[in-house]
């Protein structure tokens, strides 16, 4: 029972001789019986679960069909009796594992492997935008600031700073963007003295937070769960 089914053109089918032979009945009332069914269908039925083949006997070239899952599904549906039954059950078992076996099916064509490169190609394109970009967030150490994580969202670094305040991630203290307490302490940000000159010309110094590699991290997570994403994914 090991050939009900095989594979033709990555789908699994059986024939019409398999059929005739596994249910002890006559090819040409098993090729009869899908005839009219094909009548009673018509070109759409053809197309979707049966296909025209030949086989050899004897020198000589004789037609016969193949059949999908749902082609022999309904040729068998006529198929009555307690012995009928237990070769549909072996049937059905032997669909499944070989529909199994085509999801993980090595390309044996060029033209098979090369539809298979290009869906690969395909889903990559999809998905690098993405991995550039958390690849070169991840891969910077150092700190970075507000403003350059602004305008990676296509943000102006004052847009931004009133978008991450409305999702409760940071405040204003006097000059200073906080983070609010729960995300305090997490290693997301470090504030450090950032010196400047005032309208006076005046040397001032004051505190300016910038995002660790965690809490950039963070911040792409956070948002992208609000529906927002980086430039370079929107454009994806």
């Amino acid at each position: 029972m090991n050939d009900l089914v095989i594979m033709k053109d990555q789908q699994a089918v059986t024939s019409s001789l398999q059929v005739a032979d596994t249910f002890e009945k006559e090819h040409k009332n098993i090729m009869r019986d899908i005839d009219k069914l094909l009548e009673s269908g018509g070109s759409k039925l053809s197309r979707e679960m049966f296909a025209t083949g030949a086989y050899e006997n004897r020198g000589k070239q004789y037609p016969m069909y193949y059949m999908n899952r749902d082609g022999f599904t309904l040729l068998a549906m006529g198929f009555t009796g307690d012995k009928a039954l237990q070769f549909k059950l072996q049937y059905i078992k032997a669909f499944n594992e070989m529909e199994q076996q085509v999801k993980f099916q090595v390309p044996s064509t060029l033209p098979e492997a090369l539809r298979l490169a290009a869906d690969q190609a395909e889903k990559i394109s999809v998905l690098q935008p993405k991995a550039d970009y958390t690849d070169k967030m991840l891969a910077n150490p150092g700190l970075e600031t507000t403003s350059v994580i602004a305008k990676n969202y296509g943000y102006s670094t004052r847009e931004f700073n009133k978008l991450l305040h409305g999702l409760g991630i940071q405040y204003k203290q006097g000059k200073t963007w906080l983070l609010y307490a729960k995300y305090q302490n997490l290693g997301y940000t470090h504030v450090e003295p950032f010196p400047y000159k005032d309208s006076k010309g005046l040397e001032q110094v004051r505190n300016t937070m910038k995002w660790t590699q965690k809490g950039q991290r963070f911040l792409y997570d956070f948002l992208e769960s609000k529906g927002i994403m980086p430039k370079v994914e929107q454009t994806a």
